[in-house]
């Protein structure tokens, strides 16, 4: 019994020994991220304008 104890005190005197330590804080600035738009003149009208080249391709044919 007495062993048991012993060791219920050595084991919670190890854990509360290695916790953590005083150590030096870093602080860690969070990292700003800009997203700046996509801007192209004609993206709006690319997708139509292929639309219309394969419709006139099949239409050819």
């Amino acid at each position: 019994m007495k062993k048991v104890a012993l060791a219920a005190v050595l084991a919670a005197a190890a854990s509360t020994a290695s916790a953590g330590s005083y150590g030096e804080v870093v602080i860690v600035e969070p990292e700003i991220v800009v997203e700046e738009a996509a801007s192209s003149s004609n993206a709006g009208l690319l997708v139509p304008l292929l639309f219309l080249a394969f419709v006139a391709a099949a239409a050819a044919n």
